[in-house]
C-alpha cells in the first residue's frame, strides 16, 4: 500500500527559475573586477629628463606621444587613455586631429636613457601629420640647477 501511496503523490512540476546561482555568480565577478581594476597598469613608464622650465597650464587634455626605451610609440589623446600605435596609424591618427582642430598641440615625452634620434623621428612623424605645435616634456629638476 505504502507504494501505491507514493505513485499517487507525484511532485509538482515547478515552472519557476532559480536565480540564486546567478546572483551569486554575478557578485563574485563585480568583486573580482572591483578589485582588478584599480590594478591594471595604464601608463607607460618613461623617465623623463629633468630642466627647470616652466610649466604650461591648459584647460583640457594635451595630446601625449610617448616614446619609450625601445623606440615604441604610445598615443594619449585624453588622460589616462594610452595606446600602443606603430608609425603609420600614429601618423593617420594625428593627421585626423590635426585636421579637426589647425591649432592642435602635440607633446612628446620621450624616456632619458633612450636615443635622440628616436625623439626626432618622432617629431618628424608630427610635422608629416599636419601638426605645427610640438612640444618636448620633461620632470622638473630635483637639485635645483639648471
Amino acid at each position: 500500500m505504502s507504494v501505491r501511496a507514493r505513485r499517487g503523490k507525484r511532485r509538482k512540476l515547478k515552472n519557476e527559475i532559480n536565480v540564486v546561482p546567478y546572483i551569486d555568480v554575478m557578485l563574485v565577478l563585480l568583486i573580482i573586477f572591483m578589485v582588478t581594476a584599480p590594478l591594471m597598469n595604464l601608463g607607460v613608464d618613461v623617465q623623463l629628463p629633468q630642466s627647470n622650465a616652466k610649466s604650461i597650464t591648459e584647460q583640457k587634455d594635451p595630446v601625449v606621444v610617448s616614446v619609450d626605451r625601445d623606440g615604441n610609440y604610445f598615443l594619449a589623446i585624453e588622460a589616462g587613455s594610452n595606446e600602443a600605435v606603430d608609425t603609420a596609424s600614429l601618423q593617420a591618427k594625428v593627421r585626423a586631429l590635426a585636421a579637426n582642430n589647425p591649432d592642435l598641440a602635440v607633446y612628446v615625452a620621450a624616456d632619458g636613457a633612450g636615443s635622440y634620434q628616436n625623439v626626432m623621428d618622432a617629431m618628424a612623424l608630427l610635422q608629416n601629420a599636419g601638426v605645427e605645435k610640438v612640444g618636448l616634456m620633461s620632470q622638473p629638476r630635483q637639485d635645483g640647477t639648471p
